[in-house]
């Protein structure tokens, strides 16, 4: 992939609709900790990375979208008047789902040029789609000549992948899109949306390994977890009548029920709820300095995560076994949805490359794939990268 900065999107967008454009930045994430709590109203520990989906706008008088991407050589045209109402199962799926929400949010959506160009790996579980979906909140907004507060453009890009695209995402994802910091991890409660900012201490670097292998997190696998959890609320509630989502639910008060309750229905509540438990230990361990014990939490992550919420795959184990003996290795464990993806491993900065390269190296000798690692820290969430210029 070419790597365009915004000035040279502009450039490329001039070359395409003959004006000179805005270009609005939103990152992908890493989810350091917190892995299908969001969906359960429950707390999740992200980072934005330095990896973005740029989106360059400029108005047009015919009440159109015009949509392009340096991605990808489809083409799409909109009248506004007449959205689609379902998905088309192509990239603009995400750009369409957000207009439609900004329409059904009473915001008149002005005629627009857009160019789409991003860095984030799809299918990798570092959310490219929630990048996608910001930037082009905040592009489309802009031609309007419309504001919305970071929270609601955060919930909009939800609901379009929610309702549009069909995939039963929570809010993390379009949050730390929009709220990302450098320097920084999020502590996010995903019932209240309250947020704190936790430091990363300087001298750790994010290693985030791509298995290669892809995911569509609108497929069943991901849904059904999503409708495993609801069951299982409404079968914890019978007892515990003040549930209202797996948040609500102490460890001893599952453990009370084992012997009733179904055994995938248990398996999946251990992990959501052992999992909120572990981000909250995760972000002290963040602010005491502790990596090695946040590291612990990490692995116990990943194990909770292929054994009781069994979304893991062959390659993501490997690829977590291939770190253990690493050079500055503090931990590590599968993030996102699963089936595929990335792992994430907190390393020491001054080890990181040579922990990349020989990671790389057992992944490789495991599985004949070649993995994709990128090295990265906190980064900051959506922006205004570049005006229109005049002449």
């Amino acid at each position: 992939m070419i790597k365009r900065t915004a000035r040279e999107l502009a450039q490329a967008f001039e070359q395409e609709f003959g004006a000179s454009p805005e270009v609005f930045s939103a990152p992908g994430r890493v989810n350091l900790i917190g892995e299908h709590t969001d969906y359960n109203e429950g707390f999740v520990l992200p980072s934005a990375i330095g990896f973005y989906v740029r989106v360059a706008v400029s108005p047009r008088s015919d009440g159109k979208l015009l949509l392009r991407s340096t991605g990808f050589s489809d083409k799409f045209e909109f009248p506004l008047d007449t959205l689609p109402s379902r998905r088309l199962f192509a990239w603009c799926d995400y750009v369409l789902g957000v207009a439609v929400m900004l329409v059904r949010a009473g915001i008149s959506l002005k005629g627009a040029n857009l160019l789409v160009y991003g860095q984030v790996p799809i299918g990798a579980g570092l959310s490219s789609s929630a990048a996608l979906e910001v930037a082009s909140a905040l592009a489309l907004l802009s031609v309007a000549s419309q504001d919305l507060p970071l929270t609601d453009v955060a919930k909009l890009c939800q609901r379009a992948e929610n309702e549009f695209v069909g995939a039963r995402v929570g809010i993390m994802d379009q949050f730390v899109s929009c709220f990302g910091q450098e320097g920084y991890a999020i502590l996010l409660d995903c019932r209240s949306l309250e947020y704190k900012l936790v430091p990363i201490p300087e001298n750790v670097r994010f290693v985030i390994c791509n298995t290669k292998v892809k995911h569509e997190l609108s497929t069943g696998e991901y849904n059904g977890r999503h409708e495993e959890c609801e069951e299982a609320v409404r079968v914890l509630s019978k007892t515990y009548p003040g549930v209202y989502s797996l948040r609500d639910v102490s460890s001893d008060q599952l453990s009370s029920l084992k012997s009733t309750m179904d055994p995938v229905l248990y398996r999946r509540s251990k992990h959501v709820i052992s999992e909120n438990e572990r981000v909250v230990r995760a972000a002290e361990c963040f602010r005491a300095s502790d990596l090695d014990g946040l590291g612990r939490l990490m692995r116990e992550s990943h194990c909770s995560l292929r054994d009781d919420y069994e979304v893991s795959c062959r390659e993501l184990d490997l690829m977590v076994e291939a770190a253990e003996g690493l050079p500055g290795y503090y931990g590590g464990r599968m993030t996102g949805g699963g089936f595929g993806g990335c792992t994430v491993n907190l390393v020491d900065e001054r080890h990181a490359k040579t922990f990349a390269d020989q990671l790389s190296e057992r992944y490789q000798q495991a599985t004949k794939i070649s993995p994709e690692i990128m090295i990265c820290s906190a980064a900051n969430g959506a922006a205004l990268e570049s005006k229109k210029t005049t002449a």
